[in-house]
């Protein structure tokens, strides 16, 4: 019965933790799209917000989340030339 608890719990800390991944990377697209709109106005941007969030999900420990790419003013400034 305790291998049945162990489980439960351990799925339960994968569940918690990929919800967690879910927000983050929802958080992290919200803040790219927000550069792109200020890059495509001319307005000064920043890629700090997004690489926090990138940071953060980069830490989270499970073998099925894919890690983020860091992102760079340049990066952003060529998906606006091309869009």
């Amino acid at each position: 019965m305790s291998v049945h608890k162990d489980l439960i719990k351990h799925a339960s800390n994968q569940h918690e933790t990929y919800q967690k991944f879910l927000a983050l990377d929802q958080q992290r697209e919200q803040f790219i799209e927000e550069a792109i709109e200020l890059c495509k106005q001319g307005k000064p941007f920043s890629t700090d917000k997004i690489n926090a969030v990138t940071n953060s999900i980069n830490k989270i420990n499970l073998r099925f989340i894919p890690t983020r790419q860091t992102v760079t003013g340049e990066m952003v400034q060529e998906f606006v030339k091309k869009n």
